[in-house]
């Protein structure tokens, strides 16, 4: 895999990526960050693949355009939990604390003890999603682990360990619930077969507008920063 950017102002950086398994050149970019990466065939030369996306540019970058900007974590800017919009507020005591629409943060590392916090809650809320689900389905997870994944929303492993990004505390609970309906059923059926859907649609009920609403808002999860800001 190398790296390539198309020139211009500002340049785009490309990953070409060069595959066995490939039939014909693909641009692909990714909704969680934006990176751009460009496959192609074993047979095709590389100065070829660089050439068809000199021709998707106007694409590319109108794409990028209509990410969401990095937003900084800080002290009155807002942020949402469980999909509420919360202002970010001084805490006067030593803990986190929701209050309505606002989110108290004692000072000092601000951005850093929210996001401690929402890892905890995240954990809170899909151990409690994942017990109920595996136990309708008569199943257990050996694990249930946090990260801050930016390729998926969750995963299940063969051994039955959960893995979930804690992102999912952002979005509406209706949302995290449906991710753990979706890695939890992977306890029954380890594909993505009509059979596997059934279970979560066993477990969960209709699915379809929460995954809608991850494809169309799931980035936006990832805009805001908690390494810098006012901490």
């Amino acid at each position: 895999m190398g790296d390539h950017a198309l020139p211009g102002t500002p340049p785009v950086p490309l990953r070409l990526r060069k595959s066995a398994r490939a039939r014909r050149i693909s641009l692909r970019i990714s909704q969680l960050d934006g990176r751009v990466t460009l496959t192609y065939p074993q047979g095709v030369p590389e100065a070829e693949a660089l050439s068809f996306a000199r021709t998707k540019e106007e694409w590319i970058r109108q794409h990028l355009l209509d990410r969401p900007d990095p937003a900084v974590v800080q002290f009155g800017q807002s942020i949402p939990i469980e999909g509420i919009e919360r202002r970010i507020v001084p805490a006067s005591g030593r803990r986190v604390l929701l209050r309505g629409d606002e989110v108290a943060v004692p000072e000092g590392a601000e951005a850093r003890r929210l996001a401690r916090f929402l890892k905890e809650l995240a954990r809170d809320r899909l151990t409690g999603a994942c017990d109920e689900y595996a136990e309708m389905l008569g199943r257990s997870y050996s694990s249930l682990t946090m990260r801050d994944t930016r390729s998926r929303w969750g995963s299940c492993s063969s051994a039955g360990g959960l893995m979930f990004s804690w992102r999912l505390i952002l979005a509406p609970s209706e949302i995290l619930h449906y991710v753990a309906a979706h890695e939890v059923a992977h306890l029954v059926e380890m594909n993505h077969s009509a059979a596997f859907w059934a279970q979560v649609e066993r477990i969960f009920g209709d699915y379809r507008d929460q995954r809608r609403w991850l494809r169309d808002n799931g980035a936006q999860l990832h805009q805001y920063r908690f390494d810098t800001g006012a901490s």
